[in-house]
């Protein structure tokens, strides 16, 4: 998933927590600042107990659900963006529409996502510190 999305220019963090209680699976920022969720959804049950998959919205400029081959697409809904993935590649299937963030909340996903990235980057440099630590 995130190296498809790497292919498309974009960067990403996994389990970004945006604001308390909420944490996405994949955060992509992309070249023009522009930012997209991920969730990836792993089968019928998974996808039908997420109830907080809306809350997510407000965090981005376009959501997505990635999924593999299997999985019965019919329960998505059309108003988001669908990747079929797998442990290669993905592919867009449908782009999801756009709803621009206001320029306040980019700034403040934007640090957030630096912030979170450069944390994990340390982490993964220094084995001594706990991520838990970091926020």
């Amino acid at each position: 998933m995130c190296r498809h999305l790497r292919s498309h220019d974009f960067v990403t963090v996994e389990e970004l927590v945006p604001t308390s209680g909420l944490r996405v699976d994949v955060m992509a920022l992309g070249p023009k600042g522009e930012i997209w969720v991920v969730e990836c959804k792993s089968s019928r049950a998974d996808f039908q107990s997420d109830h907080k998959w809306q809350g997510y919205l407000e965090w981005c400029d376009r959501f997505f659900w990635a999924v593999d081959e299997d999985f019965p697409t019919e329960l998505l809904p059309d108003e988001t963006g669908l990747i079929i993935a797998d442990g290669y590649n993905a592919e867009i299937i449908r782009m999801a529409p756009e709803d621009p963030l206001a320029a306040a909340r980019r700034k403040v996903m934007t640090r957030t996502f630096a912030r979170h990235a450069a944390t994990r980057w340390h982490a993964a440099r220094d084995p001594g510190v706990s991520l838990s630590t970091w926020g």
